[in-house]
Formats: C-alpha cells, sequence, structure tokens
C-alpha cells in the first residue's frame, strides 16, 4: 500500500442472499484528504464502509489500513431514548478507552465542534443539529488518523448541513487526519470534498467533484439537474448559521467555522 494511504479496498465483492450489493469496487483515503462515497439509497454504500471498518467480511478482495490506524467513527443515525437521564457528557465517554472518556478531553473535543455548552444537558433534550455536533465530537475523542463518517449531515436543514461540512473541513485542517464521508445528498457535500466515489453496487466514476458531476454515469443516477445544483452551492456566502441552521452575522457563527467554501 502506498504510503501516503491511511486505508485501501480493492476488489471488493459482498453478496447477501445471492444478490450481489458490491462488485470490484476499490477506494482509498490519504492522509489528510476527504474523500466521499455518494449513490442512491441502496447502493452499497454503508456495506462498503462496513468491510473498511472490518465490521464485515468481503466475500471478495481485501482491505490494507496503515499499521496503527486509529478510526473515529459516527454512525448514520442515533435515537435517544427519552426514558434514559442521559448527559451529553456521559454519551460521550460510553464505549470511550477511559485515557480518552476524560471530563477535560470530552470538553475540549465538544469545544472543538461548537458544542461546549451542552455537556451537561440531558442528551435526548438537545436538538438535531446539536447531536450531530455531539457525535462528531465523539469520534474525535480517540485522536483519529482516519474519520468515517456515514451521513454526517442526516436530519439536519440546508444551513446546518453548511455549517458541519465546514466544521469538518476545518477540523481536516486543523488535525490532518484524513476524512471518509457516506452520503446520498449531493448539493453541500460535494462541495466540500477532495474526491468524490460514486456508487452503485459498483464504482460508476470517481474523481474531483466537479468533473464526477460532468459525468454520464453521475448524470444518469442523479439526473441534469444536480451538477448545476452543485455549481449553485460552490460559493460563498456573507453570513453563517447556528447548530440548528439559524441564520447569523458571521462573527456570531465564529465559533470556529469562518466563510462557507
Amino acid at each position: 500500500m502506498d504510503n501516503s494511504l491511511l486505508i485501501e479496498a480493492s476488489g471488493i465483492g459482498v453478496a447477501f442472499g445471492g444478490r450481489a450489493v458490491l462488485n470490484d469496487v476499490g477506494i482509498a483515503v490519504p492522509s489528510g484528504g476527504i474523500v466521499t462515497l455518494i449513490g442512491p439509497n441502496g447502493a452499497g454504500k454503508t456495506t462498503l464502509v462496513r468491510v473498511m471498518l472490518g465490521l464485515q467480511r468481503p466475500d471478495r478482495g481485501k482491505v490494507a489500513r496503515r499499521p496503527g490506524l486509529t478510526v473515529g467513527y459516527m454512525p448514520q443515525s442515533l435515537e435517544p431514548n427519552p426514558s434514559l437521564p442521559m448527559t451529553v457528557g456521559r454519551f460521550m465517554a460510553i464505549s470511550v478507552p477511559r485515557v480518552h472518556a476524560e471530563k477535560g478531553k470530552r470538553m475540549a473535543a465538544l469545544d472543538e465542534v461548537g458544542a461546549a455548552h451542552i455537556h451537561d444537558s440531558p442528551l435526548a433534550g438537545i436538538s438535531g443539529g446539536e447531536l450531530r455536533r455531539v457525535m462528531l465530537a465523539r469520534a474525535l475523542l480517540r485522536n483519529p488518523d482516519l474519520l468515517v463518517l456515514d451521513e454526517p449531515a442526516q436530519g439536519v436543514d440546508i444551513g446546518g448541513q453548511a455549517d458541519l461540512y465546514r466544521l469538518i473541513g476545518r477540523i481536516r485542517d486543523d488535525r490532518g487526519c484524513g476524512v471518509l464521508m457516506v452520503s446520498h445528498d449531493l448539493h453541500l457535500v460535494m462541495a466540500a470534498t477532495d474526491h468524490v466515489i460514486c456508487l452503485n453496487h459498483h464504482v460508476c466514476c470517481a474523481g474531483h467533484p466537479e468533473t464526477v458531476s460532468r459525468d454520464p454515469a453521475f448524470i444518469t443516477i442523479f439526473g441534469e439537474r444536480a451538477a448545476v445544483n452543485f455549481a449553485v452551492y460552490h460559493h460563498h456566502h456573507d453570513h453563517g448559521h447556528d447548530a440548528d441552521g439559524k441564520v447569523v452575522s458571521l462573527n456570531e457563527a465564529a465559533g470556529g467555522e469562518g466563510e462557507h467554501g
């Protein structure tokens, strides 16, 4: 495996009940790079991530990881049980090695994502945008070399999505980690990544977002409007958004996010 890569999968094939879910799929994430898997629902994106994390054994192919690779994982969804009296801080400490779960480290991770003020809040009582930030902070506790984010902006409105993707880019810049994102939403994620892989059981096309958006395979899956929407969202704003997506001035939004890219 190339020394610049954190993880590389090649020739991956997976079938369930005789039906091919992945067929000869390859993907690599370099150190400091943001790679995004896009594709329609049922395309095999989450299965591929499970294979790369070692949670699913492929029928064919192999996965190579940099020795000692540390991964921070943000799952696609979480439904807090309102009957459980669990705080944000307690949630972050669960299933994380004790050395990473100290309150100071939890507070630092929450502060990095702009959510330190809710450390002691009930998990079931925070907003959807705040919950996504908490889940991201929890993934950061391990000081990962690679962040794996499955639908990181799921359930967040368009303004909140913009902030989350901008925050992910800033984390990459500050930490130098690699990022593997999964999404079926195109507009903002396409402008927030370095390399796109369009998956529909096999790799339909891959490359720089602007190149992929013009690829006939991409247009066949997502339609002509997808490329137009990508261009529309690749722009700058004179405002920001808070954790719930409400419009605020850039100064108020400066909890670290800066300007839209």
